[in-house]
Order: C-alpha cells, then structure tokens, then sequence
C-alpha cells in the first residue's frame, strides 16, 4: 500500500514539474513567435505608446487603416483590433494594459456591433482564453477569469493556459508573417474571388446579455477614469440594418456622452459591394475608403470639442 500511495505522490510530482517547466518554456517561446495575432497581443500587454488606439474584433483589424488615420489626424495611431475576439469582454482585456503603464492613450475608438451586447451562445467568455497566459498579471484580468469560471483550471494547470493558443504560437515560431503588409496593426484584406452579391438583412435575435452590458460600462469607466476620450464607431456592413439594432449602444452612448459613429445603420457602401470581400468585412480597397470618411469625421468632432487646441496648450 506504501509503494502505491509513494508512486502516485512521484507521478503527482512529476506531472507537477513537467506542467510549470512546459509552461515557463511556452511563455519564453510566446516572445518570439511570429503569429500576427499572439504578436499583436503581446505588443497590447506589454503597453502601448500610440495617442489613438483602436479596439474591436477582426472587423476592426481590417477596417481601420492606421497610416491614414495618422495622417489626417496628426497623431500616432496603432489598431489593436483581433480576429476572433468575438465580443467586449475581450476588449476590457485588451484595454487593461492600455491604461496600467504611464504611456495611456488619448483616444480610444470601439468598434461594436450587436454581438457586443446580445446572448449569442452558452460560452460568451471563451474569447478570452487566448489571454489566459497573462493571468495573474492584472487583478483586474483575473477577476474576468474567475467571473467567467476558468480560473481555477489555469491555477492548476499552467500548460492548460496554452490550450487555445499553443498551436498559433509553435506555427509562429515556424513560418513567418507578411511584415510588409501590416500597417501599425492594421490587417489589410485581399480582395475575394467574388464580391457579395445578395444583400441581405441583419439576422441577429436581440436578445440583450445584461453582464455584457455590464462590461461595456466598464470599458467607459476606466477609459474615464484615465481622461481618455472613448469614440463607439460601426464600420461598413453589406447587411441592412435592422430597425434599432444599436439601439442599446446608442442609448448607452447617450447616457455617457460618447460619440456614436453608425455607418451600417446610415448604408455607407450598400451600393457598392466591390468594397466587401463577404457581407461583414471590407477588403482593403474598402478599408481604405471608409477610413478616409472615418478619419474625416472623427477630425471634425475633435475639432467640434476643442481637443486640438487643448493638445496644444
């Protein structure tokens, strides 16, 4: 009986060295691989230093060109957006190291969309697991974890936090991403075989996820909290928009005196579905247009609050 409670405290042990070594190994290669998204991801960690910063999902990613936005502005920019970040939940993350070194933002533009505020499946936090190799880093990005349950699991396990992204990170480390065409974050889209070609309308069932909602307050509260000012934008959709489909974003805007830049509501680029490479992403011939309108529109408003001349004084 002796030897088998000794042998199974050797494997416990072993299984326990094997899980920390192959973690810390794992977190040393995660610095050098290529992957354009755990790339992007450890740049956000590690701080950013750019005045405008963009957050969204890979509609963000794609949409929003950052050399132009820079340009019209005459301010840094970097777009922080990420394929497959699904929802806010992920974006709180993303802006958590955004305002926890000195270097903080002076705007911040949130791409958002139904799925930001709507009950879309069973597992709403499982975005962001790609961020669970950062636990224990940010009080703030722990109690996410814990809220949405996996905490303990990653306590136990540090091999287990590369669950979602061990395969992206050995693949990086691998083939090398296309430096060329990233501009400060900004993914450019090829252009599709074929454009779309049915216009639809917006299928979403609305129904709203108060914890979400919860979230997007957060997002505003700590963006208030370090003096940045917060933009809510919606880029291009080749879908008409249901009646009051930002209704709840709109009226969250309202309430906190946020700008609302609605363009799938307004139908920028329903006449021309050459810009799309599939009814919710522009390729980057379209992304570049509707960052030109965007990049317009945002100088007026930041001319209308008298942001310039406050950088000046």
């Amino acid at each position: 009986m002796k030897r088998l409670i000794y042998s199974i405290l050797f494997i416990v042990i072993l299984l326990f060295a094997f899980d920390r070594i192959g973690g810390k190994i794992l977190w040393e290669l995660n610095k050098y691989t290529k992957n354009r998204i755990l790339v992007k991801i450890n740049r956000i960690e590690n701080g950013l230093s750019e005045s405008v910063v963009i957050f969204g999902t890979s509609r963000a990613n794609n949409h929003y060109v950052s050399s132009i936005l820079s340009d019209s502005l005459e301010l840094s920019v970097y777009n922080a957006g990420l394929t497959g970040s699904r929802d806010i939940y992920s974006q709180y993350i993303s802006l958590l190291p955004c305002v926890a070194y000195k270097s903080v933002p002076k705007i911040v533009c949130l791409e958002l969309s139904p799925t930001d505020y709507i009950v879309k499946d069973d597992d709403p936090y499982s975005a962001i697991r790609r961020y669970a190799l950062y636990i224990g880093m940010s009080e703030q990005t722990d109690a996410v974890f814990k809220e949405a349950g996996y905490y303990p699991y990653y306590q136990i396990s540090h091999l287990y936090r590369y669950n979602n992204t061990a395969i992206q990170l050995l693949n990086g480390l691998i083939y090398s991403r296309n430096e060329k065409a990233e501009d400060n974050g900004y993914i450019p889209l090829p252009p599709p075989p074929h454009f779309p070609d049915t216009l639809k309308n917006s299928d979403f069932v609305f129904s709203c996820d108060s914890n979400k909602v919860k979230y997007i307050r957060k997002f505003i509260s700590l963006c208030r909290e370090h003096n940045i000012l917060l933009v809510f934008t919606v880029s291009p959709v080749y879908l008409i928009a249901s009646p009051n489909e930002y209704g709840v974003l709109k009226q969250i805007a309202d309430e906190n005196g946020i700008p609302f830049f609605d363009y799938h509501s307004a139908g920028l680029y329903l006449d021309h579905p050459e810009y799309f490479k599939d009814n919710v992403h522009l390729w980057d011939k379209g992304a570049r247009l509707f960052t030109s309108v965007f990049a317009h529109d945002l100088k007026m408003y930041l001319d209308s609050v008298g942001f310039f001349k406050q950088e000046v004084e």
